[in-house]
């Protein structure tokens, strides 16, 4: 189906949580569309052409199942993120006995949208700020660009890249998410210039938080999102230089579906990996059941 159901490597958590195991290049494809990063808006873009029409779209929570609903989108299906699956496969990895300094993950672009903001504003931002050892983490982008890389590094910063998001047939976006928690649990704190999907990961693995700094702009950001002015409506208790960690790891755990994580049996279902079973919804629970040999 479609690529981003690759990327950063979540198809491949996913077989592997199903005992599922095609060589090192190779994952079944998933018949539907996977939420791929965090999205406060139905987990997809607005776009309708994102999706095609008919097929099952897996969502990490419930409110987004229900603004897709309440927007004329059917076929939503919670099942939690592909980062709530990793950690209950991987309890312990990139466990150190200290966590020092803060890793920060300036908002970054894609192929199709670059960022526009103030780097040199932002390094100023976060040294202002930050008392220990910073890890500035860029997206592959931003990473290859070394006018920005620079601003970074002058400061005095380690840059890292997590690497690049990957696809179905190459290694590139396998282990992303792996280094990524790895990177998280050595760190004392995680901070970005805006809500990410890194900011929930992090406070989920026990992380302090913060939020601050120029939020800069995404070209052609849609209005459907509701821009900052609604991150800091919404999430107002998210946003500062120093948030209450309890409630950070309770907001993350609610946003990242740990309570939706789905067994293997029903996952293989959804998915289309078990032609023999069949998924139906019964009182707003899932039912896996066994389709009739002819």
């Amino acid at each position: 189906m479609d690529e981003s159901n690759h990327w950063y490597g979540h198809s491949r958590i996913f077989a592997k949580y199903c005992g599922i195991s095609r060589g090192r290049h190779h994952v079944p494809r998933i018949r539907g569309f996977v939420q791929h990063g965090w999205n406060y808006l139905h987990g997809f873009p607005p776009n309708d052409h994102w999706c095609t029409p008919g097929y099952p779209r897996f969502v990490w929570s419930e409110p987004l199942a229900r603004r897709g609903w309440s927007m004329g989108r059917r076929g939503h299906y919670v099942i939690g993120s592909p980062w709530a699956y990793l950690l209950t496969m991987e309890p312990d990895l990139g466990r150190t006995p200290v966590r020092e300094g803060t890793i920060w993950y300036p908002f970054h672009g894609w192929e199709k949208a670059a960022v526009h903001g103030d780097h040199a504003r932002l390094v100023g931002e976060i040294r202002s700020v930050e008392t220990g050892p910073v890890t500035v983490c860029l997206y592959w982008l931003e990473y290859r660009n070394p006018e920005i890389r620079r601003w970074y590094e002058k400061a005095g910063f380690r840059v890292i890249c997590h690497g690049e998001r990957g696809s179905r047939w190459d290694a590139k976006g396998r282990d992303f998410l792996r280094h990524q928690l790895t990177e998280l649990r050595r760190h004392r704190r995680v901070a970005s210039n805006r809500l990410t999907s890194a900011i929930f990961y992090g406070a989920s693995v026990g992380c302090d938080v913060a939020v601050y700094g120029d939020p800069m702009t995404l070209a052609e950001e849609r209005p459907e999102y509701g821009g900052t002015a609604r991150r800091l409506r919404q999430w107002p208790e998210l946003h500062g230089f120093s948030i209450d960690a309890r409630t950070a790891r309770d907001i993350a755990d609610h946003e990242l579906g740990f309570a939706h994580i789905t067994g293997p049996e029903e996952l293989r279902a959804l998915f289309g990996w078990d032609p023999v079973r069949r998924v139906t919804r019964h009182r707003g629970l899932l039912v896996v059941e066994r389709e009739r040999c002819a």
